[in-house]
């Protein structure tokens, strides 16, 4: 009788665990992550690479009044759909996912490269944003699902590199093909590059181990904060440019937005699922994570876009020599990165290099403020070599300390989230720096922040880089705040998610708790 009572629930085992592969040795791991990386690539690239060939596009449309649209549809759309990609992520694979990602990415990329019109080129690039939008938050949950919490920073090195190349690589190249073969070869490169990340991804994401998951998902509160969040990016894009930003237009999106947040925040209360659950938006690890990366990413994104125009206004320096002087600020912030992110595996008390490094980021911007017209460029360049780095040593630690937080089956959703909010700091220091800019040249509306600054004199200038840098350092202190405020949790190192996904017996070996 007891035989027979334990032969059934033997079966059921077997039958919901199929054979799996076994767990990953690195070289597999090294694989999958190249695999990704392309992937990333794609959507890092997208961002940078259509900047130079942003005039050249609207002589070509002989429109230049929605020419900021190009840019600015793929932030919406990219921005509000990544977390979404993270809660389907956790219901349906990561594989599936990512592949539709850079599908729709790709097919984006042509209807960009065939748009007739300005109208149906930012259509064209709002479509594109939706697969853009998945591409990195995808990654760095796929890299959770590979590598355990203790050896996972080293490989978020390679995010950064990917982030520095797409930065400084980019506007070369987009200038190149734009200046010596068409403007549209900026989209189709996609096409071949999109084809291949298909084909390498299809294969190596098949052996990263997942386990489906019932999940419902809360179309209403996601469509609540996919509102909510365009809605805000529309009032920080307008203001001050299109709009004043005390105006009817700016005042009416802020204030829809304000009710679509508040909105979602109910969603959040009275549902059984969310969107966000609460277990994740409450955990104090996440949250000030997430944070604290959003401050550095909204700070190198701000200083990526504001500091070459630094170089061409107050250094005099051409627009290839702005470009080349980006080099030391990326590069210094990949390289810190990936060193970050290896010693974290041997360290206890792993917050204290970011904190220094944090420390010498905002010491650094201090001169940058106090004198930005009268330092040497060699001097310039250093300081900014010394702020890369301090902000290299962040990303890492902020990744892997919120995956580290939260279970396995929340990973896609919170690191989905985490983007999101970086996405989303990222816009509103570049309108707040924008704003600054503006203000500090005494701009009208309609004026683009390039198109003024390049008819200032020095002392205008000047005067308002001084409060750029100034307001960059302040949102670095905030980001080492919530730092000092998160939790030094050890990290869980042999129990890597691998090993435990491919373990033979689901019931006998349960998912560690990540």
């Amino acid at each position: 009788m007891t035989a027979q009572k334990l032969k059934p629930k033997a079966r059921p085992v077997k039958s919901e665990s199929p054979p799996e592969p076994k767990a990953l040795t690195h070289p597999e791991i090294r694989t999958i992550v190249l695999g990704i990386m392309l992937a990333m690539f794609l959507g890092a690239l997208d961002q940078t690479i259509v900047a130079t060939a942003l005039p050249t596009i609207g002589r070509h449309f002989g429109n230049l009044d929605d020419l900021s649209w190009v840019v600015t549809a793929y932030l919406l759309t990219g921005t509000a759909v990544t977390p979404l990609y993270g809660k389907l992520a956790d219901i349906h694979g990561r594989r599936v996912m990512m592949l539709t990602a850079i599908g729709i990415f790709v097919l984006g990329s042509v209807a960009c490269a065939l748009a007739p019109s300005m109208t149906a080129l930012v259509l064209a690039r709002a479509f594109q944003g939706l697969g853009g939008g998945g591409l990195m938050a995808l990654a760095q949950t796929i890299i959770a699902d590979i590598v355990s919490p203790l050896e996972r920073g080293r490989y978020q090195g390679y995010i950064g590199a990917v982030f520095a190349a797409s930065s400084v690589g980019g506007p070369v190249l987009g200038g190149f093909l734009t200046e010596h073969v068409d403007w549209s070869l900026i989209f189709w490169i996609n096409l071949p590059l999109g084809l291949v990340a298909l084909g390498m991804t299809s294969n190596v994401l098949r052996r990263v181990p997942f386990r489906p998951r019932k999940h419902r998902l809360d179309v209403v509160g996601a469509a609540l904060m996919m509102s909510a969040a365009i809605a805000l990016l529309l009032a920080l894009s307008w203001g001050g440019r299109r709009h004043e930003w005390i105006s009817p237009q700016i005042g009416a999106l802020l204030l829809a937005s304000a009710i679509l947040w508040g909105l979602f925040a109910w969603r959040l209360v009275v549902t059984r699922e969310p969107f966000l659950p609460l277990t994740v938006l409450g955990n104090p690890v996440v949250r000030c994570a997430t944070l604290a990366g959003a401050c550095n990413m909204g700070t190198l994104v701000g200083m990526t876009i504001f500091v070459p125009l630094y170089f061409e206004t107050v250094l005099h320096l051409s627009a290839s020599q702005s470009g080349l002087a980006l080099i030391p600020l990326m590069a210094s912030t990949v390289t810190l990165s990936t060193i970050t992110g290896r010693m974290m595996t041997y360290m206890v008390h792993y917050k204290r290099v970011s904190l220094i490094g944090l420390t010498l980021s905002i010491l650094s911007l201090a001169p940058l403020a106090i004198w930005p017209a009268s330092m040497p460029t060699i001097l310039v360049l250093l300081l900014l070599l010394v702020i890369g780095a301090g902000l290299g040593t962040v990303f890492p630690v902020s990744t892997v300390c919120m995956q580290n937080a939260v279970s396995r089956s929340q990973m896609g959703v919170a690191t989905g989230a985490a983007n999101f909010f970086r996405a989303l700091f990222s816009a509103l220091v570049v309108a707040l720096l924008g704003a600054i800019v503006l203000g500090g040249l005494g701009g009208v509306t309609g004026m683009s922040v390039e198109m003024l600054a390049r008819t200032a004199s020095a002392p205008e200038l000047a005067y308002a880089f001084r409060f750029v840098f100034l307001a960059c350092a302040l949102v670095l202190s905030f980001g080492m705040a919530f730092l000092i405020a998160m939790e030094e949790r050890p990290l869980r190192g042999p129990s890597a998610p691998s090993q435990a996904a491919t373990a033979p017996t689901a019931p006998a070996t349960p998912i560690p708790a990540e």
